[in-house]
């Protein structure tokens, strides 16, 4: 069982900078991809950004040169850094990781619980 704790979040005015954090925990695993996902009102849930084992990045177009992803294989963390925070930023971000089980190599995917961003006035 692997778990994604969240943290970060909350209201910024437009411009504004936040930063998301999600820790990952489980045992007999490895994890592949650490990723950050949103979701709006009435939308559907998409990419924000993702990070590879191998150290690759992709992100959304519409966060390109705004938005960071990093992230810690020694402690399973992954880290979104947002700046220059648009109104349309507004979502539900969450934390996903596409895992591998060890020794019988099954993948698995995992989502946090989600954590509200408001990019407001």
């Amino acid at each position: 069982q692997v778990q994604l704790v969240e943290s970060g979040g909350g209201l910024v005015q437009p411009g504004g900078s936040l930063r998301l954090s999600c820790a990952a925990s489980g045992s007999g695993i490895s994890i592949n991809v650490l990723a950050w996902y949103r979701q709006a009102p009435g939308k559907q849930r998409e990419l924000v950004a993702a990070f590879t084992n191998s150290g690759r990045t992709n992100y959304a177009d519409s966060v390109k040169g705004r938005f960071t992803i990093s992230r810690d294989n020694a402690k399973n963390t992954v880290v979104l850094q947002m700046n220059s925070l648009k109104p349309e930023d507004t979502a539900v971000y969450y934390c996903n990781a596409d895992i591998t089980e060890v020794g019988s190599y099954r993948r698995y995917t995992y989502w946090g619980q989600g954590t509200q961003v408001t990019v407001s006035s």
